[in-house]
Order: C-alpha cells, then sequence, then structure tokens
C-alpha cells in the first residue's frame, strides 16, 4: 500500500515523468532529498519499475491498430509465442484463459501489413483480428489506494 505522499508522488510522475527532482519535490512540499529517498524506496519496492517516454505510433506512421486473438494449433503454442516476440510491430500481447491462448496489438501501416503479419502466423494458429476505431480507455493504472 502506498500512503498519502507516496500516492501523491507516483500520480505526479505518472502524469509527467520528466518532471525535475526539484520540482516534484515542491508539488509535494519536501526536501529533494527526501523526495529523493522516497523514489528510491517505492522503485526497491518494484511500485516504479522505470521512467519512460510515451510514443505516438501515429506519428511514426503506424495509422492502424488490430487487435489479434490467436489460438495456437495443437502442439504450437511455443512456436507461436516465440513468432509474437519476434515480430516487433506486435506492441503488446496477453497470455489468456480460454478459447485464445493470446490476445495481441499490432501498431500497422496497412491492411496489407496485416495480411503479411498473420500469413506467418496461420499455419501455427488460428487467427481472428479487429481494426482499432478508437480507444476510449487508455492505458492507465489501477487506483492507488
Amino acid at each position: 500500500m502506498l500512503d498519502d505522499l507516496d500516492r501523491r508522488i507516483v500520480e505526479i510522475l505518472v502524469d509527467d515523468a520528466r518532471i525535475s527532482l526539484k520540482e516534484l519535490a515542491q508539488r509535494v512540499n519536501l526536501s529533494s532529498p527526501s523526495t529523493s529517498e522516497r523514489l528510491r524506496r517505492l522503485e526497491e519496492r518494484g511500485v516504479i519499475r522505470a521512467f519512460t517516454v510515451d510514443i505516438d505510433p501515429t506519428a511514426l506512421g503506424y495509422t492502424l491498430q488490430a487487435i489479434v486473438r490467436i489460438r495456437p494449433l495443437p502442439g504450437k503454442l511455443h512456436q507461436v509465442q516465440k513468432l509474437i516476440e519476434d515480430i516487433a510491430q506486435f506492441s503488446e500481447c496477453d497470455k489468456v484463459t480460454g478459447d485464445d491462448c493470446f490476445i495481441a496489438r499490432l501498431h500497422i501501416r496497412s491492411i496489407d501489413e496485416l495480411d503479411k503479419i498473420l500469413d506467418q502466423i496461420t499455419d501455427k494458429a488460428e487467427t481472428n483480428s479487429s481494426i482499432v476505431k478508437a480507444q476510449p480507455v487508455k492505458r492507465r493504472l489501477p487506483p492507488l489506494a
């Protein structure tokens, strides 16, 4: 669990991970050394895993996203997982329960590119894809309370 101060630090960093230590300290009413110590403890506990940037795939030419449900053929699970890991357009993938083994997100430039990627998998798995029209809920943290 996070105390109120740690929760506030995390909320500020989620909003702007590039904030300076000095500004972060000012916003939480602590000294820079105290804020630094809290950050160190949050990292040690695994609450903060990384300070990162948020890249817009559209700015890189990836104008389409697809969600792909993937059901490996019998005996092909590990081969399919390796293919997913090796294809750079897969930006994330979850191994799930139910009929499908994987649900993955692809960033692609065209439907033709989607077809070429899925063609690499079809001899090892059944796929079902959907083009993303909008993302009403962006990736977010669970409640910090």
